[in-house]
């Protein structure tokens, strides 16, 4: 197999999950090379999907399994998202689109900071939840094997975004035991304490197996 033809597939269109994803492999799978055969659905070729799932990992395996058949290759996928304390979880799986516009971080931040302007500062718990889904393609027609994991990072909001770096609600939620935001840690930093992250390195070796178990 060419080392520019793609190996593995992550079903989004969000650069900055693929960016996470692509430094997460980097070095951990031998002959994988991360920034040509790790790839995102659209340079897949991979249709959008509806999230119809009432939980992150529902919504995580709708993805991956569609994707996984569309390209007939491995295919990863994650639904995370914010749940706040006093809000019961909420927005959960909600969270990209919790202003009504699916993917306007900047409107989202500012409805969920104006919800909870009143809430008082020990009262502001919050954490990042992820669940990651590897699909394999189906194969002498049988499913192909699925996994899922889990992760989470938990914190408190504070009452104005702060930093440049990351996206989503990374702006306003500072991790536990840190005085940053999520957007203020470098890409490592986040990555070794992210609820994807951490997701995604428990699913690491189903990864690595799926790979070795890919002809090419």
């Amino acid at each position: 197999m060419s080392s520019t033809q793609p190996r593995l597939v992550l079903a989004t269109h969000n650069k900055g999950k693929l960016r996470e994803l692509r430094e997460l492999l980097r070095g951990q799978v031998p002959g994988l090379d991360v920034d040509t055969q790790v790839v995102d659905a659209a340079a897949a070729g991979a249709p959008d999907v509806v999230e119809s799932g009432v939980t992150f990992a529902e919504n995580s395996l709708l993805k991956a399994r569609a994707v996984a058949e569309a390209t007939g290759l491995p295919a990863i996928a994650d639904d995370s998202g914010l749940a706040v304390d006093v809000m019961g979880g909420a927005p959960g799986i909600f969270s990209a689109r919790w202003s009504g516009s699916h993917g306007d971080d900047a409107a989202n931040l500012q409805l969920l900071l104006s919800q909870l302007s009143d809430v008082p500062d020990q009262h502001r718990g919050a954490a990042f939840v992820c669940a990651a889904a590897l699909a394999m393609p189906a194969a002498d027609g049988q499913p192909g094997r699925e996994v899922v994991e889990y992760g989470q990072l938990e914190g408190v909001l504070l009452r104005e975004p702060r930093g440049d770096g990351g996206f989503g609600y990374d702006p306003v939620l500072q991790p536990a035991g840190e005085d940053r935001s999520c957007a203020e840690l470098s890409g490592p930093e986040k990555n070794a304490i992210s609820h994807r992250g951490k997701a995604f390195r428990a699913l690491l070796p189903a990864i690595v197996q799926a790979l070795a178990d890919t002809p090419g």
